[in-house]
């Protein structure tokens, strides 16, 4: 399989199939990323979905600009996307069951403790302004570094780490709460 970068350059260059082998790679982890923002799998898949019709034009067109790595490009449009997708419903999305189903195996009490920590964290997340969900989403539980996020929200490290500071702030003072 072709590193994001072949690909990348071999959909640039007109190969039409290469594209599936970006999605393979990537489409696992950018659902799992809209679905922790979304709330649910069925909405992220959707997501998602556009998200590659439009990397897929973009990638065509040659308006790549290699600023970033094509995956940090991807989360990037997906992160946007998803933030749009959550303007347009103006309501609190609540975590669905289906969320944990790309989890691997297990008892069904360890399925049952996960939904149930899930969901509590979306009910935290869920009070935080837009910017610092997606910064403590990408960062802590997406695990990718300050840069990476800082490059996918589009402003500079320091804004991401006061973004994670506030944000755990916030949940400090909601956890103490109860």
């Amino acid at each position: 399989m072709d590193s994001l970068e072949q690909a990348r350059r071999r959909v640039t260059r007109g190969d039409v199939g290469a594209f599936q082998s970006i999605v393979e790679q990537t489409g696992d982890m950018l659902v799992r990323l809209s679905a922790r923002m979304l709330g649910n799998v069925t909405d992220a898949e959707d997501v998602v979905q556009e998200a590659f019709v439009k990397a897929y034009q973009a990638l065509v067109a040659d308006e790549f600009d290699g600023r970033s790595s094509v995956k940090t490009w991807l989360y990037r449009i997906v992160t946007n996307a998803s933030l749009d997708a959550l303007r347009k419903r103006k309501r609190k999305a609540e975590v669905g069951d289906d969320v944990l189903t790309d989890l691997p195996g297990g008892s069904d009490a360890a399925q049952l403790e996960a939904r149930m920590a899930l969901r509590e964290l979306s009910d935290y997340l869920d009070g935080l302004p837009e910017d610092q969900r997606t910064a403590i989403i990408l960062k802590g539980v997406e695990g990718l570094t300050t840069g990476e996020v800082a490059a996918i929200m589009e402003t500079t490290e320091g804004a991401v780490e006061q973004r994670l500071v506030r944000a755990r702030a916030t949940l400090r003072s909601k956890r103490s709460e109860t």
